[in-house]
């Protein structure tokens, strides 16, 4: 069981697959669903200091290197392109822009892309962690609730009050004899 807490806890430090992936896996997997859930927002959270701190520096130490310099620079002009975009829609909302851009589980957004987003618009580090952890807490909650309700399939038995092999004359003789 240990195995499978440290796995959910891994793919959930994995960038664009992050919580949204470890919780369904955490289901499919049969863990419990809170441990896991808590487990996973832990792995989502821990590279966000790292990114936040250390991402912008490294992707402007790497803008002029022969290289990685023209990606490293697309990825610092988009960024602050899309910064200044979001900036200019969200005015003072900002946290709250930032909470719903990781919150809502679609590919491309998440704990890694919120913080680096964080970094280049210059927020303070408090305020990006806290929006980047509500955010990465929303999409728990709705990956939590969408695998468990789709991955947790109900039996035969369920279903039908029937195991596969057993026939309906067995079950209808039985209420006969009630």
């Amino acid at each position: 069981m240990l195995k499978k807490y440290l796995m959910i806890f891994l793919v959930s430090m994995v960038p664009l697959i992050e919580l949204r992936g470890a919780v369904p896996i955490a289901v499919g997997m049969n863990l419990p669903l809170l441990p896991s859930y808590i487990i996973c927002i832990l792995g989502n959270m821990l590279p966000v200091p790292i990114i936040f701190f250390f991402a912008r520096k490294v992707l402007e130490w790497g803008a002029d290197k022969p290289v990685i310099g023209k990606f490293f620079t697309f990825c610092l002009e988009k960024g602050h392109k899309g910064g200044q975009k979001l900036q200019e829609k969200a005015g003072r909302g900002l946290f709250v822009a930032l909470l719903l851009f990781v919150g809502i589980p679609l590919p491309g957004t998440g704990a890694w892309t919120g913080t680096l987003a964080a970094s280049l618009l210059d927020m303070d580090f408090k305020s990006s962690v806290i929006a980047v952890m509500c955010g990465v807490v929303l999409a728990g909650v709705i990956m939590g609730s969408v695998s468990y309700q789709h991955l947790t399939l109900p039996t035969n038995r369920e279903v039908y009050g029937r195991v596969e092999g057993e026939s309906l004359k067995k079950k209808e003789t039985s209420r006969i004899q009630r």
